[in-house]
This record gives structure tokens, C-alpha cells and sequence, in this order.
């Protein structure tokens, strides 16, 4: 491949990113409302699927620093949707779960998201859908493998 067709398909490929990831994340807003940002329902998922985490497990998943998660638990747990519990062992240690509040909120903005999702995979057929996952599984796991990698200069 020239030089020329990998600057294209660079370019194709970071205006494509750019235009889904925004266009994306604006529906999915639209769809949560005005009581959570996207990142907190994100946590809210994330807190309902594995039931019981830390704020270190989530800042390691989410890939940012431990204060960014800080000011999200923060603002969910005034909102009375999570619930934080000490260890009894080691009183360091807090566990975030998800309060009875918290969990319908997340069931009802999920429900809102499945529909959109649902109503978008519709115009696609069904081995465009499965071809386009296990693509984009795919560059998530070179993305994933590639993660510290920089470019020399």
C-alpha cells in the first residue's frame, strides 16, 4: 500500500471515529435524559453487571485517573443512586452497588438505549451487523494490545 492510500485511509478512518463516537454518544444522551451524563450511566451499567465494585476497579476499567471517578460516584451517590459500603476488614476499602433508586433509573434509561440501538441495527442485515461487531471486536483488541505503544519520532 502507498503512502498516499494509508494517509487516506488514516484520515477516512479519524473522521469516521470522530462523526459516530459524537453522533453516537448525542443519541444515547438524548435517550438517558437529564438525569445522568453519559459517563455516569456508563458507570451506573457497569455497577449493575459485575453487582459490587471499587472506585479503583472502575478507574482502571474506564482508563482514568481515580478523582475523575471520584466526582462521578460522588454526584451518584447524591443522587441516591449508589450505596457505598466500608469493608469491615479493611475500612480503606468502599464498595459501590447500586441502590433500589439507582437500579430502576438504569433499567428504564437502558430500555430507552435498547430501543435505539435496536431501531439503528434494523436498517442493517443480519451478517452486515455480525461482520461489523467482529470487526470492530477486532480493533478493539489491537487497540487493547497497543495501548502503551507511541510513536517515534
Amino acid at each position: 500500500m502507498s503512502q498516499d492510500q494509508i494517509k487516506e485511509l488514516v484520515d477516512r478512518y479519524i473522521s469516521l471515529s470522530f462523526s459516530v463516537a459524537k453522533k453516537g454518544e448525542n443519541l444515547v444522551k438524548c435517550q438517558i435524559g437529564d438525569d445522568l451524563t453519559n459517563d455516569q450511566h456508563y458507570t451506573l451499567r457497569y455497577i449493575h453487571n459485575v453487582n459490587v465494585c471499587t472506585s479503583t476497579e472502575l478507574a482502571e476499567v474506564f482508563e482514568v485517573k481515580k478523582s475523575a471517578i471520584t466526582a462521578i460516584i460522588n454526584r451518584l451517590w447524591e443522587k441516591g443512586l449508589i450505596q457505598r459500603t466500608r469493608d469491615e476488614k479493611d475500612r480503606r476499602v468502599v464498595y459501590l452497588t447500586l441502590t433500589e433508586k439507582g437500579n430502576m433509573l438504569f433499567a428504564e434509561t437502558e430500555n430507552r438505549i435498547h430501543k435505539l440501538v435496536e431501531s439503528l441495527i434494523n436498517r442493517f442485515e443480519q451478517k452486515e451487523i455480525e461482520q461489523f461487531l467482529d470487526t470492530y471486536e477486532k480493533l478493539n483488541q489491537v487497540l487493547t494490545e497497543s495501548k502503551d505503544f507511541k510513536v517515534e519520532e
